[in-house]
């Protein structure tokens, strides 16, 4: 287990935990949840063993294997699935045993490093490594695809499953989500459900929190409280507890009022002194408890828009697109006054494509986009803080920004203004790039409120906002006078805000019938139906969908009947040669079992009686590879045929 005890921790001079005394048992999944800057990142440190504690006992069991994400972006052409598969340290630690061994030729120590592969699951490795893939999103042909290929986001989801793929029984996961949309967001929450290390993830993703974790650790002013539950059931109990807390506050004060009262009125008479003195050390023993303050004390309003056009924007037979490449087409849409609609799809489907064609930074291959008279946009994406001027300062951000997109504010009603957004004093003045993603987040907020925008547009806006300030924008949101148009992986925002959804999918922008759990069932089925595709194209010629010649509304039953027993000979006819090539790729499995047995048993016995040289070790060693790599193969197949006859069955 893992055992905090009276630990204090600094950085620089700021005390980020003091005095914290916490008890993590094996195989628990704690969220991790406090402010920006609170110092959760800093207790990552000390749990991985890079930063020491200044006092106290941090222990953690000295054989446990620490998983973590890499920040950096990797530069390299290797593969994906092998720079995935390097993730795993006792793999690697035995395929380098393996190189040695058969270097100096010690048919021992081959041995052993055959036992340290098998133990380390060699032979089903790069289908694991594959699995973690393509669950966060990865396609079959990326598989194998150089890691330099891949933008910053798909990176950033390749040192995901890389941490994910290392045997670990402490995980460590600093805001998983961030690059993850919502099909990856729903694999990675059931796949750590299942995985059996500790976990201790930090994130202000509350539906993912709510999922996943058992147990919740609230870091907030240097101290650490393990509440029973997850996300939820912390914030239940911590209301409960503040509530208490203020209720022991108020009652103080009124004890503090009445000795004060009693002090002032007989300290003057003498018969009443020793009294009044008594009194007055009373007060002072008396414990002053702080103010209780709520834990979501930032809040802010967008401002109400001049105007508000009706409709905010009509979209007619619109393609976009980048030069020759079309991403979608044929879009048919109307953007209505008060309209809340969350933009649903995957990674790489167009969604950003569709909202940078709508604030006007790419334009339409063809079509018509036609503005209502008055419209003012406000557009926040990732790339928008990427413009922030590094050596300005919140303020001066905030008089140019107010000088160029007005409308024009005075420098005291620019202070005031940003003091509402948590820029205040000496933070005001601090150069934009020392600010953290969440700071800029903020910032890039107060421009577009400034702005007063009648549509919001927004491209993942929370993606480096702590929960309190999620909550705040939800309730702005919620308040906001003209339409939202929200892309984010945030369900719980989706769902506080949206009232409708627009899908993105197969090239079209499309109304979705339906809410955020139907949404997750659609793509269960779209994932079933991809891998019946593409694992069964090879193996029949007759394409038809399983239920296009499906009985024609007014036919007659006898019709009927034929229809649907052709689609059950159908549906027959594309099973039977997945179920053949299922009972041979099982027979295989079973011989090559053997095989791989009685090898390893006679490389072992060879190797201990000197029956066999050391060059018939390495050669008994490499065909022992072969039939590992053979059997690693066939099971990968045996689970897309798996998966392939799932989908057929989900047609029936």
């Amino acid at each position: 287990m893992i055992t905090l005890r009276d630990v204090t921790l600094r950085r620089g001079v700021k005390v980020v935990l003091e005095r914290a005394s916490v008890t993590l048992n094996p195989g628990e999944k704690i969220g991790l949840v406090g402010r920006n800057g609170a110092g959760k990142s800093s207790l990552f440190l000390a749990l991985s063993g890079r930063l020491e504690s200044d006092t106290g006992e941090l222990a953690v069991p000295s054989h446990w294997r620490v998983g973590e994400v890499a920040q950096h972006l990797p530069e390299t052409e290797q593969g994906a699935t092998e720079f995935v598969l390097e993730g795993d340290v006792a793999l690697m630690a035995a395929r380098s045993g393996l190189a040695a061994a058969e270097v100096s030729q010690d048919g021992h120590a081959i041995a052993e490093a055959h036992a340290a592969l098998e133990q380390a699951g060699s032979f089903d490795a790069r289908s694991r490594a594959q699995t973690l893939l393509m669950g966060l999103g990865f396609t079959a042909e990326q598989l194998d695809a150089p890691v330099n290929s891949f933008s910053g986001g798909w990176r950033m989801r390749l040192q995901l499953a890389r941490a994910l793929m290392c045997p670990a029984e402490l995980l460590l996961l600093d805001e998983p989500t961030n690059h993850l949309d919502l099909d990856a967001l729903v694999w990675l929450e059931s796949w750590l459900q299942r995985h059996p290390a500790t976990l201790i993830v930090i994130s202000h993703d509350r539906e993912f929190l709510d999922a996943v974790t058992k147990v919740t650790l609230h870091l907030e002013e240097a101290r650490l409280s393990r509440y029973a539950g997850n996300y939820t059931a912390f914030e239940s109990m911590r209301a409960e507890r503040l509530l208490l807390q203020q209720a022991a506050f108020d009652r103080q004060q009124e004890r503090m009022a009445q000795l004060q009262r009693f002090i002032d009125r007989f300290k003057a008479k003498a018969s009443k002194a020793k009294q009044a003195q008594s009194r007055v050390k009373a007060l002072a023993r008396m414990e002053k408890l702080a103010p209780v303050l709520s834990a979501c004390d930032f809040s802010f309003d967008f401002r109400d828009p001049a105007s508000v056009p009706n409709p905010m924007l009509s979209l007619r037979d619109l393609h976009c697109g980048y030069g020759q490449q079309v991403v979608l087409r044929g879009v048919q849409r109307s953007v209505l006054a008060g309209q809340r609609v969350g933009i649903l799809g995957a990674n790489g489907q167009g969604k950003s494509t569709l909202i940078k064609t709508l604030v006007g930074q790419i334009e339409a291959l063809s079509g018509t986009k036609v503005e209502g008279k008055g419209l003012a946009i406000g557009y926040f994406a990732q790339q928008e803080m990427d413009l922030l001027r590094d050596d300005d300062t919140p303020l001066q951000t905030m008089v140019r920004w107010a000088r160029e997109r007005g409308p024009d504010g005075r420098e005291q009603e620019l202070r005031d203004f940003l003091g509402q957004f948590r820029f205040t004093g000496e933070q005001m003045l601090r150069p934009v790039g020392t600010l953290s993603g969440g700071e800029r987040a903020r910032l890039v907020l107060a421009m577009i409120v400034w702005q007063r925008p009648n549509l919001l547009v927004m491209d993942e806006p929370t993606n480096h906002l702590d929960l309190q300030t999620r909550e705040a924008l939800s309730m702005a949101l919620n308040g906001f006078e003209g339409s939202v148009l929200l892309v984010s992986h945030d369900r719980a925002l989706l769902r506080e805000v949206c009232d409708e959804f627009w899908l993105v999918a197969a090239g079209t922008l499309q109304p979705f019938d339906g809410d955020l759990d139907d949404y997750q069932r659609w793509l269960a089925d779209e994932q079933r139906a991809y891998a019946a595709q593409r694992l069964t194209k090879d193996l029949s010629t007759r394409t038809a969908a399983c239920g296009s010649a499906g009985p024609q509304a007014g036919g007659n039953r006898r019709e009927d009947r034929k229809a649907v027993a052709a689609a059950r000979q159908e549906r027959a006819q594309r099973q039977r040669p997945l179920k053949q090539e299922l009972e041979r790729i099982e027979q295989r499995l079973e011989a090559l079992e053997q095989q791989r047995a009685a090898m390893q048993v006679r490389i072992l016995q060879g190797s201990t009686d000197g029956t066999l040289s050391g060059a018939a070790v390495s050669e008994a060693g490499r065909k022992l590879r072969e039939l590992e790599n053979e059997t690693a193969k066939l099971e990968h197949r045996w689970l897309e045929i798996g998966e392939a006859l799932q989908g057929l069955e989900a047609q029936a």
